[in-house]
């Protein structure tokens, strides 16, 4: 390491951070020299809470981990609870499941649309992206009575349904999305400044994004099929839909995946809505899970959720894990900002679309007896005096 090097925070409180956390910079003058990634600033002992409530109790903590993924994660739960009962939705319920986590694709990637026009500092491209992603949540309001947390996922299917009147405007809306996609397409693509600011930006070659475990658009938008849909859970596996990756391996690439997504995602949801037929919407799901353990997983807008469950036979989960798409992106970050300008920092962050508040876990593992220990409120309280 040069010796005339300086360390520069990033966080964790920092303008360019919505959420806090802390990114050490080793720069010489404006290149960036190496990255290191510090977690654990916003640990609110989820895991811990899902072991002192109830299978459905959980429903409502799993939703609450993400606000723009909380279908998603609702989704995983669901899906491997039914499996640990072997009970499988009806079509309509799958259906449902898909319209809900494609409506929260298209909301997550507009909204990042708008912010990577905010960091990029084109703040046209963030009003115009967000009053799009407008038509999203307010049809998600419509359909769930919620703006974010749906409470539409349950164990054996979905509690609200997707009425005609729903689906005229979906269909509408879906026409406008398409559209409008068409529109960020040519700009991400012709821009003068947007080329100049993502171009080249933030290289993650394929050989280290399998490396460093990269998942969702972040993977795919270096040339790697990824996408946890492939495994057709939901409805995923009743409709006809493409995988979207790109070759450019930077920033550019990241946004042409997720733009180009937002024209799959409105297909998705107009296939769906074609095929529902007038199918039950809840499977009856018993109380007590028998033992046994299991893992999902499902393809989030940011990447692939993983869920492990295990039970002891009772009515409340022994153990809940889940492992979210920013925690396996948050690595990659060392070898994007190797090289890069301290200016072009924001955005490279920005372009794995981080969540912070769904990453950050604390768990102590006691190397003697091998075990593992989730730190309680209590816990955290005493260590930090």
């Amino acid at each position: 390491m040069p010796k005339d090097t300086t360390t520069i925070p990033l966080g964790p409180q920092h303008p360019a951070l919505v959420e806090p956390e802390y990114i050490k910079l080793e720069v010489d003058g404006e290149s960036v020299i190496s990255a290191e990634i510090h977690l654990g600033y916003l640990h609110r002992g989820i895991e811990e809470l899902m072991q002192r409530r109830n299978y459905i109790q959980n429903i409502f903590v799993a939703e609450r981990i993400c606000g723009i993924c909380s279908a998603c994660h609702t989704l995983t739960y669901a899906s491997a609870v039914e499996s640990l009962l072997d009970i499988e939705v009806t079509d309509r319920a799958k259906y449902i499941r898909t319209i809900m986590a494609e409506l929260e694709r298209l909301h997550s990637h507009l909204l990042w649309v708008g912010v990577a026009g905010y960091e990029i500092g084109i703040d046209t491209v963030f009003q115009y992206a967000w009053k799009d992603r407008e038509y999203i949540m307010a049809i998600l309001e419509e359909i769930s009575g919620n703006r974010v947390n749906y409470a539409m996922n349950t164990i054996g299917g979905v509690r609200r349904d997707i009425t005609d009147t729903h689906a005229e405007k979906l269909k509408n809306i879906m026409k406008i999305i398409e559209k409008r996609s068409e529109y960020y397409k040519k700009v991400f693509a012709k821009d003068a400044v947007i080329l100049k600011r993502t171009k080249n930006m933030g290289i993650l070659t394929a050989h280290d994004a399998k490396k460093y475990s990269a998942a969702g658009p972040l993977a795919r938008a270096s040339n790697i099929r990824f996408d946890i849909r492939n495994e057709k859970y939901a409805a995923y596996g009743l409709i006809d839909w493409t995988e979207i990756t790109a070759a450019g391996c930077d920033v550019a690439a990241r946004a042409e995946v997720r733009i180009i997504e937002l024209e799959e995602s409105a297909k998705i949801i107009t296939q769906c809505l074609d095929q529902m037929e007038h199918d039950p919407l809840v499977m009856r799901a018993p109380p007590i899970v028998p033992v046994g353990e299991t893992t999902f997983r499902v393809e989030a807008p940011r990447g692939e959720i993983f869920y492990y469950a295990r039970s002891n036979g009772t009515d409340t989960p022994e153990r809940v894990k889940m492992r979210p798409p920013t925690y396996a992106n948050l690595l990659a970050l060392k070898s994007m900002l190797k090289g890069a300008k301290l200016a072009d920092v924001p955005i490279i962050v920005a372009s794995i679309d981080p969540c912070f508040s769904c990453t950050d876990r604390v768990t102590v593992l006691d190397t003697k007896t091998k075990k593992e220990k989730i730190l309680t409120e209590n816990d955290l309280r005493k260590l930090s005096k």
